[in-house]
């Protein structure tokens, strides 16, 4: 078929259509006379609702020779209380057609339960009654740090893990963030006594909120919250006093030892912001040109055009009191120095010039859309606001997100990316076998080598 012939025979490709509106659901404020701040959004699409209890104290309130406890008391929460067994709670879970589950993160700890709307009174109650009864029974207490344990140890086997682990702890130093997870030690030192002291210390209305979305009534719901966490009782926490970061002068490389490993993990990053930072937009935008999107710079130069990993990604992760920004790629074992000097030209390419129009462009609308997408299920739009409510951003922030991505310009992701990738300073994480890989790593500065339970086993 001649090519005027094939030409005219193909499809044009429609423009693509102006953005869609996001009409945000009504937010209504509340605060409890047990003194929890409420805030529920209705969204009456189906007959569901999600309630979330927020504590405000995670694994960085954590005492340093207690890690791992905030995570195993969410583990313990629905074992049992002093009403219910856990085999009551999951009969009454079951008989309401809900789901309840709990988990720890660095910054707060949460209870997250969902169910249909018409037994809002009862999931409402049961998440009270586990929230502040809870009794840790012996039995399951032991259940749970035995599962905990065999997680740690399946980690340790994962270059993934252990490059995570050792960037941050090259990151963050002593401050609470270095920990991503508690070693074996840690575990096997935790007793049943910590875990209650650490519920009575931090699970308090004081130290809480809650996030209701789905299909309610507000009046109504709030009067089923009144009646579940009434009485509950508990000062507020006092923050702890920041733990000074370590001033990263030049690259080095932390290179932990997996003997046999295939191929190599790389993590690559600095210190960045938190969402509070006028640049985080900007920012934002500059991690999504840069390797934060699929059709971004790194994934061209080496997943498509040299072949070097099938997976390279950047990302920017904003903790309350600090954030940074990681690259992370998994190479073959022969390409880790190649991989790191494209991981650096393009980080010092965006920082030494503008990006072009159109990858501004492509990057606002894939964040503009990555962000509507994010916030059209309940789910996704609880995530949203408990981001909003823990990190005490503005009341405004996720209705006016879109348009002040809108907004940015190229200048502004010039200067972001120039204040807050900094090549110079970047730390270097590699988990892999050293045998392969350590002359390598020492094109790209000093190197330290440890093995897979965070031992020294060399250092320049």
């Amino acid at each position: 078929m001649p090519a005027d012939t094939e030409a005219a025979l193909s499809p044009l490709v429609p423009p693509l259509a102006p953005e869609s509106r996001v009409v945000w659901p009504e937010r209504t404020h509340a605060r409890l006379r047990c003194g929890i701040p409420v805030w529920l959004v209705e969204r009456h699409t189906i007959p569901k609702f999600s309630l979330q209890l927020f504590i405000r104290s995670g694994a960085a309130m954590e005492f340093p020779g207690d890690r791992g406890v905030a995570g195993l008391t969410c583990g313990l929460l629905r074992t049992g209380t002093d009403t219910r067994d856990e085999r009551a709670i999951d009969d009454e879970l079951r008989r309401i057609g809900a789901d309840l589950g709990a988990g720890a993160g660095a910054d707060a700890s949460w209870i997250a339960a969902g169910g249909l709307s018409e037994f809002s009174a009862e999931l409402c109650a049961l998440v009270a009654n586990v929230a502040r009864n809870p009794v840790f029974p012996a039995v399951q207490f032991e259940r749970e740090r035995r599962n905990s344990l065999e997680a740690v140890r399946l980690n340790r086997a994962s270059p993934d893990f252990l490059a995570l682990e050792r960037f941050r702890s090259v990151l963050f130093g002593d401050h609470p963030y270095a920990v991503i997870a508690p070693t074996e030690a840690q575990i096997e030192a935790l007793t049943r006594p910590l875990i209650i002291d650490f519920h009575r210390a931090h699970y308090s209305p004081a130290n809480s909120f809650l996030l209701a979305v789905g299909d309610f009534s507000p009046p109504r719901l709030v009067d089923e919250l009144e009646r579940a966490f009434e009485g509950w009782a508990g000062a507020g926490v006092e923050q702890p006093e920041e733990t000074p970061l370590p001033c990263h002068f030049g690259r080095h490389v932390a290179l932990v030892h997996v003997p046999g490993a295939v191929q190599t993990q790389i993590a690559v990053g600095n210190l960045a912001i938190t969402r509070e930072h006028p640049d985080w937009l900007g920012l934002t935008l500059a991690n999504a040109i840069y390797g934060g999107a699929f059709h971004s710079r790194l994934v061209a130069n080496i997943r498509e055009q040299k072949g070097y990993t099938y997976s390279a990604h950047s990302g920017l992760t904003a903790l309350r009191r600090h954030g940074y920004f990681t690259v992370h790629a998994a190479v073959r074992d022969d390409v880790v120095a190649s991989s790191l000097a494209e991981i650096f030209y393009e980080l010092d390419r965006i920082r030494a010039l503008p990006v072009r129009a159109d990858e501004l462009a492509d990057a606002q609308a894939y964040v503009s859309g990555v962000f509507s997408l994010g916030i059209a299920t309940l789910d996704g739009l609880a995530g949203q606001l408990a981001t909003l409510y823990l990190y005490e951003l503005p009341e405004d922030y996720l209705e006016t997100y879109r348009e002040r991505i809108r907004a940015l310009t190229l200048d502004d992701v010039l200067a972001a990316a120039r204040a807050h990738f900094d090549s110079a300073n970047a730390q270097i994480v590699l988990a892999g076998d050293a045998d392969n890989i350590e002359a390598q790593a020492r094109l790209f500065g000093d190197v330290q080598v440890f093995d897979a339970r965070g031992k020294l086993l060399s250092s320049d």
